[in-house]
């Protein structure tokens, strides 16, 4: 096909004349990197990719086997060798900072005239058509642009007009909704014609349709909008449509697997051959030409080149559908399909783990992605007792590889299915030191969330912390307003008194609506009751239970369709777990016998020890007068342990103190870690596109990993394997996947399977450092079923094996190992030989008093 002229358009951008009489462009000034240096390093699929031409070409890029190398090589080809004029590029990729990061690197290649390109993601292509073209549905060219904050607001304002229920609407789910509807390109007329009367979607589509409504007169689209509108723009006005299919003669998109309906639609209508256009379109003429421009013959279809791997699609819960990339050579006749399927990120054993979990999916693409940096390590495997004990585990095998030099802080990962889960790691990491930080996420104590959470509680704790009374004031949505916080505060004002006060005087505040100041007294109530549950001296697991579930917050959350929305709840979950063991390890310390505990017979254990060596029985007691904190203690060794009685607190006061300590901890960082590199703690999905030289892969459980809701949908749980296969895929160099047997909800055991996708992984790639047998065996032997042995297990060193039995010297301040409860510090100690006694603070699990004949103990 003959190579048209070039004109400048109303971006000031060089483009094809398709009107044939412009000016020439300038002369091309020669590319920077001959044809040979542009496919130098490339393997013949990835050179397949770049030199190819004509039909679309679907590029399966399997992890790590150089996606970015080939599109950047395509565009410079493009430019260099093929002569195509960059202002005919369009590529689109999913992050403003991939497409950063490609621009550049094709400048690198071929010089400045590859800023005449459209490198941009899906929203600034759709942009830069509408703003200039929505003329032609009546929209000014520089309307707004709402981003989610301003879009939930509008929605709230919406909501409120038409009286929904916030118990039965919530804002967040009409916006979901809402947002479903556009990503399928469903407008709000479209909607409303396709739900029942009565229904629940009725209301939704009412509130769509006012939420359009105001959104038009105030001149504004949303982010779901910009793609939406830009696809019926192009639909409604064919001429326009063969304009920018005249213009972008090379059409490339980066992680195609990501895309949602309407982004597909965007690409088809550009890119397609089968296009439902009369023969002869509108006139393209421009101003200044005079006269009619004779008809324009249908322009042949760019040529068009997706990039994507089936295998790590990942965002179904975004409204992407693996169809796009799975059906891609039936959407496009004649597509040709490329595999990448050599890695240049990961050692073979990494790669046949990954490859064994993702061939269980039905229905994919068949690939196999291979290595020729060798085996490598094994993948190590580790099964722990609890969460905090697979926290233990990561951290000394965190600590271990950073000491021998075999992956630094700042080049190892943690990967975790759910948010709440960084909790467990965090406060291991900030007790031993580790340097970390937590990305696509705020730290557990700042989600929002759990921030509202312990605002109540402080609220409850005192009345007169105005900040925290105001946060929770409307949270859950409760029908108080702006006015009516607003004539509360002028009231506190006014009389000089708290606002949590002036709440209690709302009978004093002339002019306020009925239905508000009814509100006001429910929410009264509501912390008047639990304030008497503090007085009452209940414990600080039982005030947040009660304040969460009186609140309606988590009835709220529990019936929330948005996926955000259940990731709070487990939030709020992992925070009454927190309260829990606060309060069961105070528990613990009640407990505690420090009388004198005769020796065992021979094969039993003594009656005041437990499996743990924690002994059992009678009262705590400390120096006369102190408090005692289980997770903060600093008990004086100087001082007799049998001196006085213990005041044992398990209060709300004590428990917020707690709060304070560790999120306040959690703002420290460490001196360190910006010269040493921090572990990076983060979610699977966001994950994505990274790599690390050791990942260690938690929570590989049926429940936790797939998550419970995938168990039993077959979709789901297909793309929870992808998620899998991502994570694993991430690794460099080491990989751990861990487990723990018992893991806490709610404050309460939960015993969890194996994930399925660990035993998927076959046995001869496996160095498991500890087994569930292993644990099992522990926990069915006593301490002193052999008179000689104690088990115990050494975090990174392998499997639990019989050890000689040698009772630790300890003194306050020495560092120790629990096989069960982690890494600790000795507060005090007592009595002598067989019958010493030490107190260690094991943080999150609290303080124990142990017999060091009998506790699986090592002085560190």
């Amino acid at each position: 096909m003959p190579q048209p002229s070039f004109g400048v358009d109303q971006f000031g951008d060089v483009v094809p004349d398709i009107f044939g009489e412009r000016p020439s462009p300038r002369p091309r000034k020669a590319s920077r990197l001959s044809a040979e240096a542009l496919l130098d390093g490339l393997n013949p699929p990835q050179r397949e990719a770049v030199l190819h031409e004509g039909a679309p070409v679907l590029v399966v890029a399997g992890a790590g086997s150089g996606k970015t190398r080939v599109l950047t090589r395509r565009i410079a080809y493009l430019v260099g060798e093929r002569k195509v004029h960059p202002g005919s590029v369009l590529a689109i990729t999913f992050t403003n900072k991939a497409a950063a990061e490609m621009r550049s690197r094709v400048i690198e290649l071929v010089g400045n005239r590859a800023k005449l390109m459209w490198v941009s993601t899906f929203h600034s292509a759709c942009v830069r058509i509408l703003r200039s073209d929505i003329g032609r549905f009546g929209m000014a060219r520089n309307f707004s642009i709402y981003d989610d904050a301003d879009a939930k607001r509008l929605m709230q304002l919406v909501a409120n007009d038409l009286e929904l229920d916030p118990k039965r609407f919530p804002v967040r789910v009409i916006m979901n909704w809402v947002s479903n509807c556009k990503n399928e390109l469903v407008d709000h007329e479209t909607a409303r014609a396709r739900v029942s009367e009565g229904s629940l979607e009725q209301s939704y589509a009412e509130a769509y349709g006012e939420y359009q409504r105001r959104l038009a007169a105030a001149d504004a689209l949303d982010f779901d909008d910009l793609i939406m509108t830009a696809v019926h723009l192009l639909q409604a006005f064919p001429d326009l449509r063969e304009q920018y299919r005249r213009r972008f003669r090379h059409v490339l998109v980066d992680e195609y697997q990501d895309t949602n309906h309407a982004q597909y639609a965007l690409i088809r209508e550009l890119c397609s051959a089968e296009i439902d256009t009369p023969p002869e379109v509108v006139s393209l003429s421009r101003g200044g030409q005079g006269g009619s421009s004779p008809p324009q013959v249908h322009a042949e279809p760019p040529e068009l080149m997706v990039v994507g791997d089936s295998d790590q699609s990942i965002y179904a819960f975004r409204g992407a559908t693996i169809r796009n990339i799975n059906d891609f050579e039936s959407d496009f006749p004649g597509a040709r399909t490329i595999m990448l399927e050599q890695n240049y990120r990961s050692t073979q054993t990494i790669l046949s783990a990954a490859n064994a979990v993702i061939v269980q999916n039905a229905g994919r693409k068949p690939k196999n992605l291979w290595s020729d940096a060798g085996d490598g390590d094994l993948v190590v495997g580790y099964v722990a007792d609890t969460e905090h004990d697979e926290a233990q585990f990561v951290a000394g095998e965190v600590d271990r590889l950073s000491d021998a030099g075999e992956a630094r802080y700042g080049d190892t990962a943690v990967f975790y299915r759910t948010n709440a889960q960084s909790r467990a790691f965090e406060e291991v990491f900030i007790r031993v030191g580790l340097p970390y930080k937590v990305v696509g996420g705020v730290r557990f104590y700042e989600r929002r969330e759990v921030r509202d959470a312990i605002a109540y509680l402080r609220a409850i704790s005192n009345r007169a912390d105005d900040v925290s009374v105001r946060r929770i004031l409307n949270v859950p949505k409760r029908g108080i307003g702006d006015r009516a916080e607003g004539a509360v505060a002028d009231l506190a004002a006014r009389e000089r008194i708290s606002f949590g006060e002036a709440l209690r005087r709302v009978d004093d505040i002339h002019g306020l609506a009925t239905r508000s100041a009814s509100q006001l007294r429910s929410f009264v109530e509501l912390m008047d009751a639990h304030e008497a549950m503090v007085a009452e001296g209940a414990p600080a697991d039982a005030i947040l239970t009660s304040v969460l579930e009186r609140s309606g917050y988590l009835s709220e959350l529990q019936g929330s369709a948005d996926p955000q929305d259940q990731t709070r709840l487990e939030n709020l979950i992992e925070l009454v777990t927190v309260s829990r063991e606060f309060v069961s390890g105070v528990a613990v310390l009640a407990a505690a016998d420090y009388g004198d505990v005769d020796g065992p017979e021979d094969g039993q254990a003594p009656d005041g020890v437990d499996e743990f060596g924690v002994l059992r029985g009678g009262s705590l007691r400390v120096a006369e007068g102190r408090s005692v904190d289980p997770l903060t203690v600093a008990l004086d060794p100087e001082q007799d342990l049998a001196a006085g009685a213990a005041e044992v607190d398990a209060s709300l006061g004590a428990f917020l103190e707690r709060v304070a300590l560790v999120a306040d901890s959690d703002q420290i960082p460490s001196p360190d870690a910006e010269s040493a590199g921090v572990v990076t703690l983060m979610t699977l999905h966001t994950a994505k596109g990274l790599e690390f030289d050791a990942v260690f892969l938690t929570g590989c459980e049926d429940g936790v990993f797939p998550h419970q809701r995938a168990l039993s949908d077959p979709a789901e749980l297909a793309e929870e394997r992808r998620l899998a296969y991502v994570g694993i895929t991430r690794a460099r160099k080491r990989l751990y996947v861990s487990r723990a047997v018992v893991r806490a909800a709610w404050g309460t055991p939960q015993h969890n399977p194996p994930s399925r996708f660990l035993t998927e992984i076959p046995d001869r790639l496996m160095d498991w450092r500890r087994t569930e047998r292993a644990v099992t065996s522990w926990r069915n032997t006593s301490a002193t079923s052999r008179s000689n042995t104690s088990w115990r297990t050494t975090v990174g060193y392998g499997a639990p094996k019989p050890q000689a039995r040698v009772v630790p010297v300890l003194t306050a301040g020495d560092r120790v190992l629990h096989s069960t409860f982690g890494l600790g510090s000795v507060v005090a100690t007592s009595g002598a030989g067989d019958d010493t006694k030490a107190d260690v603070d094991f943080g999150s699990a609290g303080l124990k008093r142990l017999s060091l004949r009998h506790a699986p103990l090592e002085k560190l």
